[in-house]
C-alpha cells in the first residue's frame, strides 16, 4: 500500500483538497459545480469561486426560491451538477431543480412512509454513464439523473435494502441512510443510522458496485472472531451488540485509495455492562483501503463510551505545513469540543495527545475506562467545565437559580460517569461542541473553521424497576429521550403523557416502526409492542394478530411480524438494568442556557500552529436582541463553507433564521439575510452561466427545539 502513495508536495495543496484523479476533464467535477455535500471528496467545504467576494457580498439578493410544499424540516446540502440541483424534500422525495431558476425538473416519490434527516445525495459518473444515488429510509436507490427514473438493473428493481448483508435477520434490523455514501472508482461506500438502544444492528461499513448494487466488501465495526479489536468486546458481543455505526458521512483520498470513516457510539449509549471493554471501533476514526475495506489504521477518541460522544461529522482532508514539510492530514471534530489532526497515511497525531486518568463508575456492572485521550493542541473549541464563575449573568435571578442548581449536581468536567439518582453536568452538551454539519478548511491558508454549541446538559441513570413488561421496554427503548417518567424535555423531546389523547394507536405504532425526526425506526414487535402500548395507555385489547403486518409492508416500511421479532430478540436484561433518565439541557427557568455566553460560536483555527485566530459568537435570540443582548450566540446545526472570495457562509442558527457571510480572515460579519425557516443545513455554492449562487435549505430540523419547521430552498446571487 505504501508504495502507491504519492508525495503530498508533488500533488500540491490545492489538488489534494479538490483533485479528482481518474476522471479526466469531465465537467461534473469542475469548480463551477458542487458535486458532493462536502464540495469535494476530501470534504473541505471549499469553493474556488470568487465572483461573490468581500467587496460585493453586501449586495446579495434572493435569486430564486423553491417551496417544497411540505413541513418537516430540512438538513440537506444540495449537490449541483452542470446547472442541475439535486436535493430532498422533508418527506424524502428526491427533486431536481434548474439551478439558475429553481424550476422543478422532476420529482421521485418512493411511496415509503417515514421521516428523518436526509443530508444529501451521491453522484457518480465514469465520463459516459451517470447515476444519482439516494437513501430513502433503509433503501439505497439509483436514478438516471436526467429523468429521475429508477435504474432497474441496480440491486433489486433499482434499490438495495440496507437491512440485508449484516449477518442478522434483515426483518429485525433498523437502519436508515441519513448521510449520503461516498464514491471510490465504481464503488459507493455507505454507513447508516441505527437505534441507540438494543436491539440494534451492527454498524458495518459496506461498499456496493455502483452499477449492479452487488456487495463488494464489508468492514465489521464490532469485530468478529479473529479480527483486530475482537478482544476489546465480550466474546459474543458481535452477535448481539449494535450500533458503532457511521451516521455522519465519510471522506475519501482518491489519490491514495483511502476512505476515512468516523464511527459513532455503541448501543446502549449510557450503560455499558453488556459491552465491557474499550469497544473498537466505536468512537473511532478508521482509515480503510477503499478498494478492499481492509483496515489501514485507526484512532479511538473515546474508550468505552458511556456519554454518547460519537464522532459527529465527516472528517476533512487537508495538507498542513509543519517543520518545513507538507503533511497530508485528516482533521476530525468531536462533540466534546476537541479537534484531532492526524497524518492521513500513518494515523499519527500532528500534535501531542495525552491519555489522562478519569474516575471509575459507581454504577453496578459498569466498568468505565481508566483513561481517555486528550489533545494538548489545539485547545478545545467549546467549554469543558462549568464553574460558579461561568454561569449565566442574563439576569441576577437567572444567575442565582443556576448557582443553586449547579451546587446540587456533580460537575467535574469531561468523562465523569453518570450516577444513579444524581445529575451529572455534561459540558459541552450531548448536542455539541461540533455537530454533523462539520467544519470547513481553506486549502490556500490551512485555516479551519468550525461552529460549536457551547451550552451544557444534565444526565443521570435510573434503575429499571421492571414493575411491568411494558415499563421495562419503555425504559430500555424510549426513556433516553422521553425521560424516566415519560415527561420528555419539551419541545425537542415531547412528553408521552396522555399521548393517546393526541395520537391514535395506529399513529403511535407507525411512529415506532417508521421513525420521526430524530427518532429512528424501532423494531419493537409482538408481545413487547403490546406491552409497551399498554404501558403508554393505549388500547389494552390489542392482540398479536391485530398489530402484525404483511410481508409487503415489511419490505416497504421495515416492519415485521410479532412471531418473528419475539424469536430473534437478543438478550437485553443486563443492558436494561439501568437507563438514562433523558436528554436534558442545563437551562434557566426562562428556557435560556444557564451557562455564560456565547452559547454558540464560530472559530477559526490555524492548523499549522494549533492556535485560534479568532472566535466569535454565532446566532441570536431576537427577543434578547430587543433587550440589548445581541451577541449571546445560539444553538446551531449545519456547517460553514469557505470560498476563494474571502468569505465564510453559514446559516445553522436555530432561533434567528439567518444566513450570514463573514470575512474569513477577521471573522467580521459582512452580510446577513433572514430565511423563511431556520437554515439547519450546510450551504452550497456553484456557478451557472457565469453567475455564482449560494443556496441553503431553510426548513428547520428535528434539532430545532423552538422554531417552526417547513421546507424551502433559497438561492442568493448578485444582482445582474
Amino acid at each position: 500500500m505504501k508504495s502507491s502513495y504519492k508525495s503530498a508536495a508533488s500533488i500540491g495543496l490545492f489538488a489534494l483538497s479538490l483533485g479528482i484523479p481518474g476522471l479526466g476533464q469531465d465537467s461534473t467535477h469542475s469548480t463551477t459545480n458542487w458535486p458532493m455535500i462536502g464540495g469535494n471528496p476530501g470534504n473541505s467545504h471549499y469553493s474556488s469561486l470568487k465572483q461573490i467576494n468581500r467587496s460585493n457580498v453586501s449586495k446579495l439578493k434572493v435569486a430564486w426560491t423553491f417551496e417544497t410544499g411540505e413541513s418537516g424540516g430540512l438538513e440537506t446540502t444540495p449537490i449541483v451538477i452542470d446547472g442541475v440541483l439535486y436535493a430532498f424534500t422533508p418527506s424524502q422525495k428526491v427533486i431536481a431543480l434548474n439551478a439558475a431558476t429553481g424550476k422543478l425538473l422532476w420529482k421521485f416519490d418512493s411511496g415509503i412512509k417515514g421521516t428523518g434527516p436526509d443530508r444529501g445525495l451521491t453522484y457518480w459518473t465514469d465520463g459516459k454513464d451517470k447515476r444519482l444515488l439516494a437513501g430513502v429510509m433503509n433503501f439505497l436507490y439509483a436514478f438516471d439523473p436526467a429523468t429521475g427514473n429508477v435504474i432497474p438493473s441496480f440491486g433489486k428493481d433499482g434499490r438495495i435494502d440496507l437491512r440485508e448483508d449484516l449477518g442478522r435477520d434483515p426483518l429485525l434490523q433498523s437502519i436508515a441512510l441519513t448521510s449520503p455514501g461516498v464514491i471510490y472508482k465504481n464503488l459507493i461506500i455507505v454507513g447508516g443510522r441505527t437505534p441507540e438502544t438494543l436491539p440494534a444492528p451492527p454498524g458495518d461499513i459496506r461498499a456496493y458496485d455502483v452499477r449492479t448494487g452487488a456487495l463488494r466488501w464489508s468492514f465489521h465495526t464490532i469485530p468478529h472472531p479473529g479480527e483486530f479489536g475482537y478482544d476489546t468486546w465480550p466474546r459474543e458481543a458481535w452477535k448481539t451488540s449494535g450500533a458503532a455505526n457511521n451516521w455522519a458521512g465519510m471522506a475519501v483520498d482518491l489519490e491514495r485509495g483511502i476512505v476515512f470513516v468516523p464511527i459513532g457510539s455503541a448501543a446502549p449509549d449510557f450503560y455499558g455492562a453488556t459491552r465491557v471493554g474499550d469497544n473498537l471501533y466505536a468512537d473511532t476514526l478508521v482509515a480503510l483501503n477503499a478498494e478492499t475495506g481492509q483496515r489501514i489504521w485507526h484512532f479511538q477518541g473515546v474508550h468505552h463510551d458511556i456519554w454518547d460522544r460519537d464522532f459527529p461529522a465527516p472528517p476533512i482532508l487537508v495538507s498542513v505545513m509543519q517543520h518545513g514539510k507538507l503533511i497530508p492530514a485528516v482533521a476530525q471534530t468531536t462533540k466534546q469540543g476537541y479537534l484531532y489532526a492526524l497524518n492521513r497515511i500513518t494515523g499519527d497525531s500532528l500534535f501531542s495527545i495525552e491519555n489522562r486518568p478519569y474516575p471509575a463508575s459507581t454504577t453496578p456492572g459498569e466498568k468505565a475506562s481508566a483513561t481517555q485521550p486528550y489533545p494538548l493542541k489545539p485547545e478545545p473549541f467549546a467549554p469543558q467545565t462549568v464553574t460558579e464563575d461561568t454561569l449565566t449573568n442574563r439576569t441576577p435571578e437567572a444567575h442565582q437559580w443556576a448557582l443553586k442548581r449547579l451546587r446540587e449536581m456533580r460537575h467535574d468536567g469531561q468523562f465523569v460517569p453518570l450516577s444513579v439518582g444524581k445529575d451529572t453536568l455534561v459540558s459541552p452538551s450531548f448536542e455539541g461542541g461540533a455537530e454533523w454539519g462539520g467544519p470547513a478548511v481553506d486549502p490556500e491558508t490551512g485555516i479551519l473553521y468550525v461552529n460549536a454549541n457551547n451550552y451544557a446538559s444534565m444526565g443521570a441513570l435510573a434503575v429499571n424497576t421492571g414493575d411491568s413488561p411494558g415499563r421495562k421496554t419503555y425504559l430500555s427503548q424510549c426513556s433516553v429521550c422521553h425521560g424516566e417518567r415519560r415527561a420528555g424535555s419539551a419541545p425537542e423531546f415531547p412528553s408521552l403523557l396522555d399521548i393517546t389523547h393526541r395520537l391514535t394507536t395506529e399513529q403511535i405504532i407507525s411512529t415506532i416502526h417508521d421513525g420521526k425526526g430524530r427518532m429512528p425506526a424501532m423494531p419493537i414487535e409482538g408481545r413487547s409492542l403490546i406491552d409497551l402500548l399498554d404501558y403508554l395507555g393505549t388500547d389494552k385489547d390489542l392482540s398479536p394478530g391485530n398489530i402484525a403486518v404483511s410481508e409487503d409492508q415489511t419490505a416497504t416500511n421495515g416492519k415485521t411480524s410479532g412471531a418473528q421479532a419475539t424469536s430473534a430478540m437478543p438478550p437485553q436484561d443486563a443492558a436494561a438494568q439501568y437507563t438514562m433518565t433523558g436528554y436534558r439541557r442545563f437551562v434557566d427557568p426562562d428556557g435560556y442556557p444557564a451557562t455564560a455566553t456565547p452559547w454558540g460560536s464560530l472559530n477559526a483555527l490555524d492548523l499549522k500552529t494549533g492556535k485560534y485566530l479568532w472566535q466569535h459568537s454565532l446566532g441570536q435570540y431576537p427577543e434578547l436582541v430587543a433587550k440589548g443582548m445581541p451577541d449571546t450566540g445560539s444553538e446551531n446545526y449545519g456547517g460553514p463553507i469557505v470560498t476563494s472570495g474571502g468569505l465564510i457562509f453559514i446559516a445553522a442558527t436555530n432561533f434567528d433564521k439567518k444566513i450570514r457571510a463573514f470575512d474569513k480572515t477577521t471573522g467580521k460579519l459582512l452580510w446577513e439575510a433572514t430565511l423563511p425557516f431556520a437554515g439547519n443545513a450546510t450551504p452550497a455554492t456553484y456557478e451557472v452561466d457565469g453567475r455564482q449562487y449560494v443556496v441553503i435549505a431553510a426548513g428547520g430540523s428535528s434539532m430545532n427545539p423552538r422554531g417552526p419547521i417547513g421546507g424551502v430552498y433559497v438561492a442568493f446571487a448578485l444582482p445582474r
